[in-house]
């Protein structure tokens, strides 16, 4: 496993992009879109400022209740075909939750439109899901079919069974959670680590933001 991953939205105020960078991040996983009309305020201009730092930048998007496709069609064109996605999946205090049923539509769209499967970011929400739906195979959902990049802080984390591995974890907000929480150039923030080493992880970035890999 590395640390070498963390993901921020608006919330969160950057103070330097070289010194994350420095501090060992290889990637940032960016909020980019929420429902059918939000795009967050801070993503085309952080997004730019990391990748002139060296820094790889996915997007994900905040599941809502409501039409999944036009939600999918607003985060690739708000991020771009060509990134690293990702449908966060967990309870939304401003409204109604995606279904697990929106969610499968929201990921099939996205392989529709990309050629790949987004990855899955959830925590307890895609638990309780499943268990809800009697869903115990993979065979029985969509959501299968995405990398999953599970939420838990605890020493570490318990994958659903639906999943051969996880891929990304969320080990902490920043205040919750094994440390470390902060990074030079941000403080605290949510940060990840990588089931892998930093050249697996380079090619798994590459290979699920439609870039070809070299080998």
């Amino acid at each position: 496993m590395i640390n070498s991953v963390i993901d921020i939205s608006h919330h969160n105020k950057v103070s330097s992009f070289a010194k994350i960078k420095n501090a060992g991040i290889y990637g940032i996983v960016h909020k980019a879109t929420q429902g059918t009309q939000y795009k967050d305020p801070t993503f085309v201009t952080n997004r730019a400022n990391a990748i002139k730092a060296g820094i790889k930048v996915g997007a994900y998007h905040f599941g809502v209740a409501g039409d999944a496709i036009a939600q999918a069609e607003h985060l690739v064109a708000t991020a771009g075909a060509d990134s690293l996605l990702v449908l966060d999946f967990e309870g939304n205090p401003q409204g109604h939750d995606m279904s697990l049923d929106e969610a499968e539509h929201f990921v099939d769209h996205i392989n529709t439109l990309t050629g790949r499967y987004p990855g899955l970011y959830s925590g307890h929400t895609i638990k309780e899901a499943l268990t809800k739906a009697g869903i115990t195979s993979p065979s029985q959902t969509e959501l299968a079919k995405c990398w999953l990049w599970i939420a838990q802080y605890s020493k570490a984390p318990l994958v659903p069974k639906i999943w051969p591995r996880w891929t990304l974890w969320q080990y902490t907000d920043g205040a919750f959670g094994p440390e470390p929480h902060n990074l030079d150039g941000i403080g605290r923030c949510d940060r990840d680590q990588f089931n892998g080493t930093l050249d697996e992880l380079d090619q798994f970035w590459c290979s699920n933001s439609g870039q070809q890999v070299i080998a």
